[in-house]
């Protein structure tokens, strides 16, 4: 999904009822199950053992976001990010925003060699890793932007207050529906419009085709 002409601020009380009303609905699910319990982290804990990972120690943003509705509450960090987080939480789809002006080409999601450097931060200084073998990673063409599908994000495409142009990636596994990823879409679409009447939005979805029986 694609959003430009975003006017940049800070948190308001437009993104403040946001995310209160995302936690009341992450305190009323949790009511009767734990956060893994839910569905939707549940796929994707399963997701990332299926590729090597350990859920407890590499959360899924989704799982990682959900958690910290009883640890404190949702982060408030300025307008933008407030509102794809609520949205995230309220729908349980994991939102990954990448800065559009810093995007080196158009995104594809592959499984990693082994050999692909990440260029991330260690206690506030530059650091390098490599993706681990088999793992999904997000890329465009200058390397990799995301690595575990959507576990940690690189700061070089990351958001920051002056972001005007977003590719949001919403990822849906089973037992997400199209017509539950869309609504998310559109949620976030009309949330962003309302900022200004500069905000455009498009979205397509990408599949994978089915296999021939």
């Amino acid at each position: 999904m694609v959003v430009e002409g975003i006017p940049p601020g800070p948190s308001d009380a437009t993104s403040e009822a946001m995310l209160r009303e995302a936690e009341e609905h992450v305190k009323s699910l949790t009511s009767s199950q734990s956060v893994i319990e839910l569905p939707h982290i549940a796929a994707w804990r399963e997701a990332y053992k299926a590729f090597g990972a350990k859920p407890q120690r590499t959360r899924n943003s989704l799982e990682a976001l959900t958690l910290r509705v009883d640890k404190g509450g949702l982060p408030r960090v300025n307008k933008l990010t407030d509102i794809y987080n609520a949205i995230s939480v309220k729908h349980q789809i994991p939102f990954g925003g990448e800065d559009l002006d810093k995007y080196n080409g158009a995104p594809f999601l592959i499984r990693a060699s082994g050999k692909e450097e990440f260029h991330t931060t260690s206690s506030g200084q530059p650091a390098t890793e490599l993706a681990a073998p088999g793992e999904p990673i997000w890329c465009d063409s200058t390397g990799i932007t995301c690595r575990r599908w959507n576990w940690r994000q690189g700061p070089r495409t990351a958001l920051t207050n002056e972001s005007t142009r977003v590719l949001f990636i919403l990822d849906a596994p089973n037992p997400l529906s199209n017509e539950e990823l869309v609504g998310s879409a559109e949620e976030l679409a009309g949330a962003l419009k309302v900022l200004s009447p500069e905000v455009t939005t498009s979205y397509r979805i990408l599949s994978r085709p089915e296999q021939a029986s």
